[in-house]
């Protein structure tokens, strides 16, 4: 399973494997399923040629092109689009689905991950899958195979992948464990239990494999973002690329000595793309955790911020390209690259495109990883944090020019009406400002620009693979962000609010709503089970959190009804309902009897077991728990899922970061102790919080746009255009029309010559623009923000254009979640 050795080409840049001497050759011979209800998949190159009618990958087809070669809709006509069918979920929450449409069925989710089947020509219902358990994590998209005899969709639900037969929305038994696999294993991971994994972005189909990566948290304990391929039938893994490298693999020397034990992340959330006839699959990584604070994982951190070229047969690594050395700004690349063919020095060249959050585009010859336009490694400064060394170059590209703004000055302040502007000079002043890659100070802070959600975002770029020419779709706004000391002697609650929830909520609680609501007073709207059921599961861009257990829970829950940092260390507060904790529960009935509520037992007779998970290994409590010791009866009448709660309430361990970080660039264990805060493995320093740099009516402090949608060339790497996308209803009805608005989703583009995007934020809107010009030929209202990416298919001689719609991000709009399909009347 082990990443094969490979041979460096360079240091840093782009660095290439000895290419296997051939590559896969031919298309995947599929043939039909299911006549005029199911069909097959086939290559892109394969699906454009015969002007595929479906939908039936992520994105549109493997190569993540986001492309159409239907035409029906064109310039011409496009003006007389009316909505076609709407299917109304009935629930709140997110929606960001890029549904699939296979023969005449549309595959979705709804918010709260139940997994559906509509008819995509009325949108009636044909089926629902839910595994009884709501999900509230992001699901972008799902999988769909087909070998001609047996057709399988995969759908990932919370850490879960899924097998589902997309006839009949019944589980596939022979996958997996009755139909699933937990996307937590094989990860090198000792207690998967108290892990978090989600597939937020559905996997990539080759032959009979699928690839997936997965989201994580963005703090300690963090999984490996190990990139795998599983067996499509069995559930069985074929291949793990190590994105973390162990000793022995490429890429080990750029990390501290054995960091793959301690650290985690470097993880695939954003999707991938796949040259089929190759075999080459693409995958771009996230950052290393902590994101805001490498003390002790001082390095380039390969292979976190990298473009993967990896063969899909093996997972064997080609080449990659480090888009961010060190990452301490959260700058994952945040979408699928794309695949286009382009002329370069007068010859066509097959590439390969990738966003990112800062506002670059790179471009590369997607065979060797070289790139089309030059990129120069230039240096940034240096980090002031104590124990922090952050890279002295980071590499950028000189074409194309970026596509969002990246420094803030005075005269880029807001002049929306002169109170915000006064507000916001002063504002400013307060502000480091000196433009990208400016490593984060100790209680100041420094202007993120374009913001943490881009620049460009998860929503993906679509290419006309006609003309070779890319639509990207940006944020524009400023955001800010520091780092703060973590002060040793607060209550349990405090730090473990500091450690887990202050890097989105803030230290002080108050958040940055909406993206981050206020957790202050939020006991006086939610109960402890609710909010327990949160923690544990996630909710919407919030992952779960299930190593925080009961005990340490219940001192969290204390934590934000009283604000109290200085109470006590002992995580028994009586406040809480211990019968809302399935763990403390346990514990209650079995073990309080002798242990004491309070887990302090009476020593000598009956030990203390406060802390006991940093005495124990959990196979020892587990051997006392179902044999018995000494007094102490066996419980073998408790489930596994009873003793994993008990797990969870007795504690965790805490993290061996010191011996790693020493090793770190001959960085001495004084220095390392000093960027800790007892008890060992905390950091010394934490992210203050993320934080829109919003004007006091709740607009964003910087002049227009604050969103755009951008056209480029990618044969010269010139823009063609660049527009605002999206309003502020209530500021348009005041002659305040055309800022742009934050958004998130991606377009797509077709034969027809139009690009349609949703994505924006508040105004519930759907766009077709002129691909050529930019100039807007068609908007259509929804219910809901469109934040998502459109799809586009054909049912008897129609063509539709879909969405997904919901309002999680604009919480003061109506809430609801909703599938709109516009046609030709």
């Amino acid at each position: 399973m082990a990443l094969a050795k490979s041979t460096k080409r360079q240091t840093r840049g782009v660095v290439t494997d000895r290419l296997a001497s051939a590559f896969i050759a031919g298309f995947l011979a599929l043939s039909l399923v299911n006549p005029g209800h199911i069909l097959p998949a086939a290559s892109a190159q394969a699906r454009h040629t015969a002007i595929q009618t479906d939908w039936p990958v992520y994105g549109g087809q493997s190569a993540d092109d986001r492309y159409s070669a239907l035409h029906q809709i064109d310039r011409t006509n496009v003006h007389k689009l009316k909505v076609a069918w709407t299917f109304d979920t009935k629930e709140p929450g997110g929606l960001q689905t890029n549904p699939l449409i296979v023969g005449r069925v549309l595959f979705g989710f709804t918010p709260t991950q139940k997994v559906i089947a509509l008819d995509a020509a009325t949108g009636k219902n044909l089926w629902t899958f839910s595994t009884g358990t709501p999900g509230l994590q992001p699901t972008r998209g799902l999988s769909y195979r087909t070998d001609g005899t047996q057709s399988i969709l995969f759908a990932g639900l919370l850490s879960n992948l899924y097998a589902i037969n997309p006839a009949t929305g019944k589980l596939i038994s022979s996958f997996g464990d009755g139909g699933k696999i937990d996307l937590r294993k094989d990860l090198n991971e000792k207690d998967v239990t108290q892990s978090f994994a989600a597939l937020t972005t559905p996997g990539l189909i080759y032959k009979d494999m699928i690839i997936v990566g997965f989201r994580a948290p963005e703090t300690e304990p963090a999984l490996h973002g190990d990139i795998r391929a599983y067996d499509v039938h069995t559930g069985k893994l074929r291949w793990i690329f190590h994105t973390i490298p162990l000793p022995g693999e490429p890429g080990y020397e750029t990390w501290p000595k054995d960091a793959w034990k301690v650290t985690g992340s470097a993880n695939n959330w954003a999707g991938m793309a796949l040259d089929e006839k190759r075999g080459i699959v693409y995958v771009p990584t996230g950052s290393a955790v902590n994101d805001f604070y490498g003390f002790d994982r001082i390095g380039d951190d390969l292979y976190a911020n990298t473009l993967l070229a990896l063969d899909a047969n093996t997972g064997q690594r080609l080449w990659h390209f480090q888009g961010v050395h060190h990452d301490i700004w959260d700058r994952d690349f945040p979408s699928p690259p794309s695949l286009v063919t382009v002329r370069s020095h007068g010859k066509q060249v097959d590439a390969i495109a990738q966003t990112t959050k800062q506002g670059y585009l790179f471009l590369f010859d997607r065979t060797t990883g070289k790139p089309l336009f030059p990129i120069e490694e230039k240096p940034f400064p240096a980090s002031t944090a104590p124990g922090e060394k952050a890279s002295p170059t980071q590499p950028v590209p000189s074409i194309p020019a970026p596509y969002a703004r990246q420094l803030l000055t005075a005269d880029v302040l807001t002049t929306r009406t002169p109170e915000a502007h006064a507000w916001a000079a002063e504002q400013f002043k307060t502000f480091i400002s000196n433009g990208i890659f400016v490593p984060f100070s100790v209680d100041k802070q420094t202007v993120v620009f374009p913001g943490f959600d881009g620049g460009a975002e998860w929503g993906g770029s679509a290419v006309d693979i006609k003309t070779g020419v890319i639509y990207i779709n940006a944020n524009d706004i400023v955001w800010t962000g520091g780092l703060t000391e973590n002060k040793p002697g607060g209550s349990l609650g405090a730090n473990v609010y500091q450690s887990q929830c202050s890097i989105c909520h803030g230290g002080d609680r108050k958040g940055n709503p909406p993206a981050f609501p206020s957790l202050i007073d939020e006991q006086k709207r939610l109960s402890d089970a609710q909010i327990t059921e949160i923690i544990h599961n996630g909710k919407g861009r919030m992952p779960s959190f299930p190593n925080v257990e009961a005990a340490r829970l219940t001192a969290v829950l204390e934590y934000l009804k009283t604000g109290d940092i200085a109470g006590s260390a002992t995580p028994t507060p009586k406040s809480v309902n211990r019968n809302e904790i399935a763990g403390a529960k346990i514990y209650d009935k079995n073990c309080a009897i002798c242990h004491g509520d309070d887990l302090l037992g009476a020593p000598s007779n009956y030990p203390g077991l406060l802390g006991v998970r940093l005495r124990l290994t959990d196979q020892q409590i587990l051997a006392n728990i179902h044999n018995g010791k000494g007094r102490m009866p066996s419980f073998q009448k408790l489930t596994d899922a009873d003793t994993a709660s008990l797990l969870h309430f007795l504690g965790d361990s805490a993290s061996p970061m010191v011996e790693s970080a020493v090793t770190s660039n001959n960085s001495s264990k004084k220095e390392v102790e000093s960027a800790l805060t007892p008890p060992g493995g905390l950091a010394k320093y934490r992210f203050t919080g993320y934080r829109k740099f919003l004007d006091p009516d709740g607009y964003p402090a910087v002049q227009p746009p604050w969103g755009t949608l951008n056209a480029i060339d990618l044969n010269t790497g010139k823009y063609l255009w660049k527009i605002p996308l999206g309003n502020y209803p209530e500021l348009a009805a005041k002659g305040l029309a055309n800022t742009g608005s934050e958004n998130y989703g991606g377009p797509i583009v077709t034969a027809g010559g139009i690009v349609f995007i949703a994505a924006t934020n508040f105004d519930h809107t759907i766009r077709a623009f002129d691909s050529r010009t930019g100039t807007l030929l068609w908007q259509g209202d929804l219910p809901y923000a469109g934040n998502a990416t459109p799809a586009t298919y054909m049912i008897d001689g129609r063509q539709y254009v879909v969405i997904a719609t919901s309002n999680a991000r604009n919480p003061k709009g109506p809430q609801g979640a909703a599938y709109v399909a516009f046609a030709l009347p």
